[in-house]
């Protein structure tokens, strides 16, 4: 409010004489001067402070990150290794569970391994998550897929068709 109030009336003391209009004009100009560097020097501040805020202040992130934001958090890690290169498929699971978490690679192995990283306390989420994604994959090996159902289908009308052309075809014939 006091700001509101300081911007609308100006105060101001000049030592002189004779006031003229030239010499209030030139006060005036001054005094503007002096008010717009202070609201330069503020924002200027604010910028600064703001910029300390968010470097100091501890992000957290969700999902999948890198490994260098999920240790940033200051938690104790835990890893576990997966042979599959299906990751998509676990980072739906992941996210359903919104665990944190962070893959790695590792190609020095001869078929590449994957360690999936993620917060220790998160262990007991992390495990019902690997039980719903082994859960999944095991259900689509189970699966026949829809491909290999319709070229049975296929065959089976396929079949069927020359069993009727057979048929049919032994009773155009005349008999004698």
């Amino acid at each position: 409010m006091q700001d509101e109030v300081n911007e609308k009336t100006v105060s101001l003391c000049i030592r002189g004489g004779k006031i003229t209009a030239q010499l209030l004009k030139a006060a005036m100009r001054k005094a503007l001067a002096q008010m717009e560097q202070e609201k330069a020097k503020q924002k200027q501040q604010s910028k600064v402070q703001k910029q300390q805020d968010d470097k100091t202040k501890d992000k957290s992130y969700r999902g999948k990150q890198t490994m260098e934001k999920l240790m940033r958090q200051n938690v104790q890690l835990s890893n576990i290794e997966i042979t599959d290169g299906n990751i998509k498929s676990f980072e739906r699971v992941a996210k359903k569970y919104s665990i944190d978490f962070s893959l790695k690679k590792d190609v020095t192995a001869d078929p590449p391994r994957y360690y999936v990283f993620f917060k220790a306390r998160d262990a007991d989420v992390m495990t019902a998550a690997f039980k719903e994604y082994t859960g999944q994959t095991l259900n689509k090996d189970k699966k026949s897929s829809v491909r290999k159902k319709l070229q049975q289908a296929i065959t089976k009308s396929l079949a069927k068709h020359r069993e009727l052309e057979k048929t049919k075809g032994k009773e155009k014939e005349p008999s004698l």
